[in-house]
């Protein structure tokens, strides 16, 4: 009876060893209890909006196939790419991040993310905008799959051209228009502003995304060629400061001071008449539940029958240098690039995606302002400008943004201020 007792108690013992063992072995390889492949997804989505619409699409990529298991991490905005960074170093990277447009090459030229063309078929890119494929390239290869996008177009508010004799119908064309119309849409009272026309650098259309528009598209950097101090991005600097002198730095200083966004927003609050931002800024005008007559439009050509020239931003996703499954990770990926996975985004959180056919069947979908809004977003692609960071001058906008707020504010010259931001650019080379 003994003998049988510590037989059976042997046996046993060396059942749960090698089951013990299995598991382990199960675990080491990255698999869960199941035996697929366990795939570290990062992101900064963590809002009440944003993470269950991509924890939704996580789940429909898991319930898709039975050989990869998606699991989904938020990191915090300020933390995601510092600690990817040092997880690359490390050798323990996620399997999948969100990151910056515009940094691709960078990443790629520091060895802190993977060729995707080892993974993912070319093809893909005849799925996706092609203003778009090209920021994930370098060296002919590519490192990133666009996610979303975004492009600037121009809000004006109807009813305060109606109430300054203007044509609610016919907005600002060119930059000619657009100051002649703000001038109309101003309002004093006592010699203060209670509502001003519009001003260049409120929104998200900075002085150098002027001086973009002003220079057929061209950034301060197109690869690594400079473009700083250049006739139009002179003339362009000279606009934008002469809206500061026109209004004067007290008044500017004191709407800039109550800016907020929803209700808040200058715009919304009908402090400003005219602003310029991206196309999903209408999502803030729709929730605060505020009827408002609006109009939207492109931004406006620097001259007559010029284009209207606008910058774009966005997200791709990459794979982490080091990552441990980079096959599964690029299967991921080719689902999130895909039509499904992109309309639902698009839907829920009314960004513009990187998947053309995503992109023209959400529009179907949807009706009012926000068909409106969406349409014209679309439209606006073709006009939108990547700027990615060049490889040589990372660290540019450094020596450039305080010369630009030195003219703005008349403690320079515009040609002065470009003068020297392009001779201290050049002393940063690589």
């Amino acid at each position: 009876m003994k003998k049988g007792f510590h037989l059976g108690f042997i046996l046993l013992l060396l059942c749960s060893l090698v089951l013990s063992a299995c598991s382990n072995n199960t675990e080491a390889e990255g698999k869960n209890k199941d035996g697929k492949v366990v795939i570290d997804f990062q992101t900064f989505w963590g809002s009440e909006t944003r993470r269950p619409v991509i924890e939704k699409i996580v789940d429909d990529f898991n319930k898709s196939q039975d050989e990869i298991e998606v699991k989904h991490t938020f990191v915090p905005w300020g933390d995601i790419w510092t600690k990817n960074t040092a997880a690359v170093a490390a050798g323990n990277p996620a399997d999948v991040i969100v990151n910056d447009i515009n940094t691709v090459a960078h990443r790629a030229e520091n060895g802190q993310s993977e060729d995707l063309s080892q993974y993912i078929d070319e093809g893909i890119k005849d799925e996706l905008y092609p203003n778009l494929w090209e920021t994930v390239q370098y060296k002919d290869k590519f490192y990133g799959v666009p996610f979303t996008t975004d492009t600037r177009v121009l809000f004006y508010n109807k009813d305060a051209y109606k109430e300054a004799g203007l044509d609610p119908e016919q907005p600002p064309k060119t930059w000619k228009e657009l100051e002649d119309h703000a001038k109309k849409l101003d309002v004093k009272k006592d010699g203060i502003y209670e509502r001003i026309g519009f001003y260049p650098t409120w929104g998200s259309f900075g002085a150098g995304s002027w001086m973009a528009n002003a220079d057929d598209g061209k950034g301060f950097f197109e690869g690594n060629e400079m473009y700083i101090n250049t006739p139009n991005k002179v003339e362009a600097l000279k606009w934008v400061a002469g809206w500061h002198k026109r209004l004067g730095a007290k008044n500017v200083q004191a709407f800039q001071a109550e800016f907020g966004s929803g209700q808040t927003n200058p715009f919304i609050s009908e402090k400003v008449a005219i602003w310029t931002d991206i196309a999903s800024f209408y999502t803030q005008i729709r929730d605060t539940g505020k009827d408002m007559n609006f109009g939207i439009a492109p931004i406006p050509a620097f001259k007559e029958e010029g284009r209207n020239w606008n910058e774009g931003g966005g997200f791709v996703m990459e794979i982490p240098k080091g990552a441990k499954h980079p096959k599964e990770a690029a299967t991921f990926i080719e689902y999130l690039a895909s039509e499904k996975a992109q309309k639902y985004w698009a839907q829920k959180n009314y960004d513009n995606v990187a998947n053309k056919k995503a992109a023209e069947s959400v529009l179907k979908d949807f009706t009012g302002d926000e068909k409106l809004v969406y349409e014209q977003a679309l439209k606006n692609l073709k006009d939108t400008r990547f700027h990615p960071a060049p490889i040589d001058y990372p660290d540019y906008a450094s020596r450039v943004d305080p010369q630009l707020e030195a003219a703005i504010t008349g403690k320079s010259t515009p040609e002065k201020a470009l003068q020297k931001a392009e001779n201290d650019v050049k002393k940063l080379k690589r």
